[in-house]
């Protein structure tokens, strides 16, 4: 598989995910940010919606515009960076975050707060994308703490995301795109600062690559299963606060709760599981449970749904990580090209699901979207159980039990 070199100045000695160079940090800390944006509207869509005079399909919109713009952007992610560099795509999709996050805060129609959050999914899209690769290039331990490193910073960003969300929101709705701008900007900043250039690509990428990638069978069917994953993951994310309905403190108090244990699960137990059980074994289970979960929360009381909100940060951080992994590590396509091609597919579903949940409840009542979303989760399980052979990794079939003891899962490499 190709792999990017990791600059030797920027490359300290020894695997421990600490001990990394001020580039990767910076890059970390922006990423945090990034992924900040995501759940940061979550306890403010009910604000937003009574300050817009909006509906919850409306305010929905907001995801769905972002993730649409997302999934899109993953072809030119990879055409982009391979041409100007790393560096210079990160700083331009932060640039374009913050520009777009501080017209979010100004827009006085839900329609402009959709548009604004599309171009914010674009610079958000640029960024995440290539921070994944800058991650691993320069790194010190090898892609296996990166990817950790990297999950971190995605389970801290939910985690802080609605909590920033919640303390911003509750003067008004506008502040938590204006704390995100000035946020993005600091990141830039550090990105600029610390950040040398990575070496580019010995080959350019095309807008097709992504695309030719899928052809490869495991990738494909990791990219199907995270579709049907990602649906659950986000009528969770973009339609419970509705559910919930309650004031932007306590909401963000439920998502920070979801967002530590999406956290905590992705970093510390799934590597755990992985070794002792083996990723598909692990992924498989934890979407089935995703599916009960989600199901529980649509038909509980209000108490069982806020558990139940909590609890899927666990099978989602579980997934997370192992969905990552095996994007990175069952074809033989460059890294950035393969994570193109597997968000290209994925982020689609993350677009659909908050614009279908609310509709779908339109149509029937307010239980419905759940059990849509929990047998998505359980036709991503049938896939994973389906296409076992071709997203099995090579390691994976001589010694699933037998991982290095860095706290890394058997994909790791």
């Amino acid at each position: 598989m190709e792999r990017e070199a990791a600059p030797a100045e920027d490359a300290p000695t020894g695997g421990s995910i600490l001990r990394q160079p001020p580039a990767v940090w910076a890059t970390a800390g922006a990423s945090v940010v990034a992924f900040m944006g995501i759940g940061l509207v979550d306890p403010i869509l009910p604000s937003i919606a009574q300050g817009l005079h909006a509906t919850p399909s409306q305010v929905s919109l907001l995801f769905t515009s972002y993730f649409l713009i997302t999934a899109v952007a993953m072809l030119v992610t990879g055409f982009v960076s391979s041409r100007i560099g790393g560096r210079r795509t990160l700083l331009a999709g932060l640039a374009l975050v913050v520009v777009f996050a501080a017209l979010a805060g100004t827009s006085d129609m839900v329609g402009q707060l959709v548009g604004f959050r599309a171009g914010w999914g674009l610079g958000n899209a640029l960024f995440v994308s290539t921070s994944l690769a800058v991650i691993v290039g320069a790194a010190a331990g090898g892609s296996a703490a990166a990817i950790l490193l990297y999950e971190s910073a995605l389970g801290l960003g939910m985690a802080c995301g609605p909590l920033l969300g919640a303390v911003l929101g509750d003067a008004s709705w506008r502040y938590p795109f204006f704390g995100t701008a000035a946020l993005m900007a600091i990141g830039f900043l550090c990105i600029a600062v610390f950040l040398k250039e990575q070496p580019k690509p010995a080959r350019k990428t095309s807008l097709l690559d992504p695309v030719r990638a899928l052809g490869h069978g495991g990738l494909a069917s990791a990219a199907a299963a995270a579709f049907f994953y990602n649906y659950a993951f986000f009528t969770v994310l973009a339609f419970t606060p509705f559910v919930l309905d309650m004031t932007p403190y306590k909401s963000g108090a439920v998502f920070f709760a979801w967002g530590v244990l999406l956290a905590v699960f992705s970093v510390l137990v799934a590597p755990r599981l992985q070794r002792r059980f083996g990723s598909l074994t692990v992924l498989t289970g934890s979407l089935v449970l995703l599916a009960a979960d989600v199901v529980v929360l649509g038909y509980g009381g209000h108490t069982t749904a806020i558990v139940c909100t909590v609890l899927s940060g666990a099978f989602i951080g579980v997934n997370n990580t192992v969905f990552t992994e095996l994007a990175l590590g069952v074809s033989d396509a460059p890294r950035p090209v393969a994570s193109a091609g597997y968000n290209f597919v994925r982020w689609f579903a993350a677009a659909a699901a908050p614009y279908f949940a609310p509709k779908i409840e339109e149509w029937t009542d307010v239980h419905v979207p759940f059990v849509v979303a929990g047998a998505a989760a359980l036709l991503g399980a049938v896939v994973v159980t389906v296409r076992r052979a071709s997203l099995t990794h090579e390691a994976e079939e001589q010694a699933p039990k037998h991982a290095t003891e860095d706290g890394v899962g058997v994909f790791a490499n």
